[in-house]
């Protein structure tokens, strides 16, 4: 494929896609990339990825940089990772990303490119944060008094659903959950169900807090 053809593929794409050289210079910018970070491709072709959008990682640390390690990824055989990252759009505003990479290696030109996906997950982001607010809540509440002292019995949980809830309880999604003990996204949801029953919950946040002030957890 040429370079070309790659370019007029990733304008078909729903998600924000572009492609940098190895050096971060921004070779191609799509439709969705334009109406996602503001920037237009005439203001982002032969600009540097680092520049433009300023990546920031969850710990507050720059993801974007000349050096960045998912550029790195690509001088061996280590797999590339798709990752969260907080960046800068053309008015200012800052948003969260997914941003997951596909390397092409041009035959005709030794050129490599560096291929980028991403889509909004601000929302799904704040949720994770006022789920956490939630949990810290919850176990400071818990903290206070011996509310478990005095509630209803239960069907004990297993440990496995017992290590599934504080996984959540640390902030953890469904996959990492899933990845962490192996098993499918079906069987985790197969577990929360199980959990809720015994907890007598409607959902993971409630089955969480539930457990954390019973001590469970």
């Amino acid at each position: 494929m040429l370079e070309s053809e790659l370019f007029a593929f990733l304008q078909g794409t729903t998600d924000a896609a572009f492609s940098v050289t190895e050096d971060g210079e921004i070779m191609s910018w799509n439709k969705a990339a334009e109406k996602l970070f503001g920037y237009s491709t005439a203001e982002a072709i032969h600009k540097t990825c680092y520049d433009i959008l300023e990546g920031m990682g969850r710990l507050g640390t720059r993801v974007c940089h000349q050096h960045c390690s998912v550029a790195e990824c690509t001088g061996g055989s280590t797999e590339i990772p798709n990752f969260d990252m907080s960046v800068k759009t053309r008015s200012g505003k800052r948003l969260w990303i997914n941003m997951s990479t596909i390397v092409f290696d041009n035959q005709r030109t030794g050129r490599r490119l560096l291929i980028h996906l991403a889509h909004d997950v601000t929302e799904q982001k704040k949720s994770e944060e006022l789920t956490r607010k939630m949990l810290d809540l919850s176990k400071q509440l818990s903290s206070l008094g011996e509310a478990s002292a005095h509630a209803e019995p239960i069907s004990p949980l297993s440990e496995q659903e017992k290590n599934i809830l504080r996984m959540f309880a640390e902030g953890k999604d469904s996959d990492e959950v899933a990845r962490t003990f192996g098993i499918s996204p079906q069987t985790l949801r197969n577990h929360l169900h199980h959990i809720n029953q015994k907890l007598r919950t409607h959902n993971r946040l409630e089955a969480v807090m539930n457990a954390i002030q019973r001590k469970l957890i």
